[in-house]
């Protein structure tokens, strides 16, 4: 029988705090982990000059490079009239931000095309049913609600491409499900994505459906598709959530996160580009995910609540994940979603640190990044070990 933990819906409004939206653990519940040793330094030997990207709006994220690292795109929230995220570009010159989205339905998870500079994302503003959806939204909020899953994975939820020149939307796909999650590969020829179509075409067992209606994203698998939204292919077949894609900076591996399948904890895995060779990188007894590589190839950031069950910080760790990974954040609340410039000499995140406003609103910071101190550190990490060994 399928068993889901009240630790996935738990992960996800946590991974989601920096939305604005309170989590309350929920009663005699805790994350069952051991709470690690922090680390004998400070953020400050791998991060200088912390400053604050995004201020505007209830809450901002996924901050995403254009290949010469003059653009960021990113979502937020801060339409009038919409509750959820939609899709924005920054000039990291100047800060002037323009809406890339139609403002209308839910938005996530944008990339730039590498070539083209096309921007890709996941939308619902196809919905007939979006802008009730907006109202109601807005009603439950104002009423003082709070939800226990602070995200959805809405099966409207399809893939665009945002025209670089027109700002022309093409859907990409059109399958019933969740379809999100997705990035480019370097050369622009093929996007990697995560989906939960396979529940909506079939039909579901009796322990299926329950795990369905307690968190869809039990069902979510990685897939491929070339640019043009042709050749849609599955690359994994394990029960659990498995999301979160992006392509190694040679674009030879996917690295992504797996869940257990019954929800309570998360690795990062790598695997070949046809779904081969998947190897899990990180056993770290604890919710880690978020995964993406420096431009180097030599390291991978992730994020992880290795050191309290709210307590997410970003961590790095060795591209092939011989070594236990490396601390890097060490401020308390929640750092994750790390991704480098290009260049990999600064790292943008997402985080809720100096008490943004009192409902914890998370924002994009930036920091100054120490490639050969990180490589240094890296270096001295002790050998990989089961999360098993220490308990």
């Amino acid at each position: 029988m399928v068993t889901r933990s009240v630790y996935v819906v738990l992960f996800v409004a946590l991974c989601l705090s920096f939305a604005g939206l309170p989590v309350q653990e929920a009663e005699g519940q805790s994350s069952g982990q051991q709470v690690g040793e922090a680390p004998e330094y400070d953020e400050s030997v791998l991060l200088s000059r912390v400053r604050q990207l995004t201020l505007e709006g209830n809450r901002a994220g996924e901050g995403y490079f254009s290949p010469d690292g003059t653009q960021m795109v990113f979502q937020s929230e801060r339409e009038a009239g919409n509750p959820f995220f939609q899709i924005y570009v920054m000039d990291m010159l100047t800060g002037e931000t323009r809406r890339i989205s139609p403002g209308q339905g839910k938005t996530t998870c944008a990339f730039f095309h590498p070539v083209t500079g096309d921007i890709e994302f996941a939308s619902t503003h196809h919905d007939p049913l979006s802008l009730e959806m907006q109202r109601e939204e807005l009603e439950f909020r104002a009423s003082g609600q709070e939800h226990r899953n602070a995200w959805d994975y809405d099966p409207e939820m399809e893939i665009y491409v945002a025209d670089a020149d027109t700002g022309e939307l093409t859907r990409l796909t059109n399958v019933r499900g969740y379809d999100a999650e997705g990035s480019y590969s370097p050369d622009g020829e093929w996007i990697v994505f995560a989906s939960t179509r396979d529940a909506y075409g079939r039909e579901l067992t009796p322990e299926e459906q329950q795990a369905m209606e307690t968190d869809a994203s039990y069902f979510s698998e990685i897939y491929t598709m070339r640019a043009d939204g042709s050749e849609q292919t599955r690359l994994t077949h394990v029960p659990g959530y498995d999301g979160g894609p992006f392509f190694s900076p040679d674009g030879k591996k996917i690295v992504w996160r797996r869940f257990q399948e019954n929800g309570m904890l998360a690795d990062v895995w790598t695997m070949d580009l046809d779904g081969s060779n998947q190897r899990q990188i990180t056993d770290f007894g604890a919710m880690s995910w978020a995964p993406y590589t420096h431009p180097s190839g030599e390291y991978i950031f992730f994020s992880s609540n290795k050191y309290g069950f709210a307590n997410f910080e970003v961590f790095i760790v060795d591209f092939d994940g011989k070594k236990e990974p490396v601390r890097v954040t060490t401020t308390d609340g929640f750092d994750g979603l790390p991704v480098p410039t290009p260049d990999g000499k600064q790292l943008v995140w997402t985080s809720t640190r100096y008490g943004a406003t009192a409902r914890q609103t998370g924002q994009l910071f930036i920091g100054n990044w120490n490639h050969e101190k990180a490589l240094e550190l890296l270096e001295q990490a002790p050998p990989r070990k089961s999360s098993s060994d220490s308990r």
